[in-house]
């Protein structure tokens, strides 16, 4: 996949905060998919703390059958510390350069983490979707900004994430009766077309396929 240098990495908590404000404006959110995706990616990132390295996976599985098509992961440093809000500043590096190295380009990758449901609207997967001009959807397991009202306990049920007024993301329960998770619009689709494309890929686990084997393949327990 061909990657886009819109910024600098090697820079202050500050100035990486200018770059979300700027980067969110380019965001967009709408549906660019016309048709259903051929494939779909997913993406995690696995921190070995003792070594003080990541792992960066990618997955690329066909739709609508979600077979696994390739894996590939790359090892290396991560040369920002975790800091609340700065996440992709920590894992983009390491993650763009493993999706440099697939040979199957996806329609659409799904990301362990947020996209616009953001304090600046610029999450990781709204940063990853316009650096490699894709479409992306956030899929996190937890909420890092705004709230949500009562959600029904059926598979499908789904409750707006509202942050200072502004819609950011869903919750969506992908398995009845089972904890929901966080979708937020990452770049090139709406927020319909993010929990629809999180649904299809769901089946009988919570996370969606594509993020579940990317997390495995990040922790060592998935090759192709």
């Amino acid at each position: 996949m061909r990657v886009l240098k819109l910024h600098e990495w090697d820079i202050s908590t500050a100035e990486a905060g200018q770059v979300q404000r700027d980067l969110a404006a380019s965001v967009v959110r709408s549906r660019c998919l016309f048709s259903p995706p051929r494939y779909v990616a997913g993406v995690d990132v696995g921190v070995d703390r003792v070594r003080g390295l990541g792992r960066a996976a990618v997955v690329v599985l066909s739709f609508p059958d979600l077979a696994v098509v390739e894996v590939k992961t790359l090892e290396g440093p991560l040369q920002w510390p975790y800091v609340p809000g700065f996440l992709s500043f920590r894992e983009l590096p390491l993650v763009l350069s493993v999706c440099e190295l697939i040979r199957t380009t996806p329609d659409m990758v799904l990301v362990d983490g947020q996209g616009i449901a953001h304090p600046r609207r610029l999450g990781l997967a709204s940063h990853l979707g316009l650096l490699l001009d894709v479409t992306t959807v956030g899929c996190a397991k937890s909420l890092l900004c705004g709230a949500h009202g009562a959600l029904g306990t059926h598979r499908g049920a789904v409750a707006d994430i509202v942050d200072a007024g502004e819609t950011v993301g869903v919750a969506v329960r992908t398995r009845s009766n089972v904890k929901p998770i966080y979708v937020s619009i990452g770049h090139k689709c709406g927020f319909a077309d993010a929990v629809e494309s999180v649904l299809h890929c769901t089946s009988r686990y919570r996370l969606p396929e594509p993020t579940r084997l990317a997390h495995l393949a990040a922790g060592g327990r998935l090759s192709c």
